[in-house]
């Protein structure tokens, strides 16, 4: 399955905002690129490439050991009907990864809105500093989606710079997993598919103190 652009995700990352904060918010609308390779049965490795473009706000300062929120809202997107003369039957079993942000601690994340997800709603979980929004799906090729906006509340720490970015620095060490269902000559094929953010750009940086 010749795969050039398999479909575009929203990116996401968690990190620093002090809701008491009189500081003016620090924002970036970054165009996401991933790096991805589809492990496509009979013709092997496919490389693809995949954008997106996210808002993610956080305050330009943060107090040490406040609270804080930072809030990552992705844009719609539109599976691919068609790729490389194949049609796209879904693609499913979404994993997004980004780690809890050095000189900070991790709370929770709440979600809202999105659509177009499946029947199953997207869910938040942490684990060995690394928070990962997951939902199995599956989006039909040719329909239109959006993740939700994600608000993620967190605690600084004494001092230095948090840093908003996603996980992921190779094929090996993906950031954003899935799998992509297309129809073939040979029949309907599934490619589990790992991507990473190349260059990993850096979303918002908030200062302690």
């Amino acid at each position: 399955m010749k795969a050039p652009h398999f479909f575009r995700l929203a990116a996401f990352t968690a990190v620093a905002a002090l809701p008491i904060a009189l500081a003016a918010p620090a924002s970036a609308a970054t165009a996401i690129n991933f790096d991805c390779q589809a492990d496509a049965p009979v013709v092997g490795p496919q490389q693809v490439s995949l954008t997106q473009n996210a808002d993610v706000t956080a305050p330009a300062t943060v107090a040490p050991g406040g609270a804080f929120d930072v809030v990552i809202d992705p844009a719609p997107n539109t599976v691919p009907s068609d790729v490389g003369g194949n049609k796209v039957k879904n693609i499913n079993t979404f994993a997004l990864k980004f780690p809890i942000p050095a000189n900070s601690t991790y709370v929770s994340a709440d979600l809202a809105g999105g659509s177009g997800l499946g029947d199953t709603p997207p869910t938040v979980n942490v684990a060995d500093g690394v928070a990962t929004l997951s939902f199995p799906g599956p989006i039909a090729g040719g329909s239109t989606f959006e993740l939700p906006t994600i608000t993620a509340h967190l605690k600084a720490g004494d001092s230095g710079k948090i840093e908003t970015k996603l996980s992921g620095t190779s094929y090996s060490d993906p950031g954003l997993t899935f799998k992509a269902v297309a129809s073939s000559i040979i029949g309907d094929v599934t490619a589990p598919t790992a991507c990473f953010p190349n260059p990993s750009p850096v979303f918002t940086t908030t200062t302690i103190g």
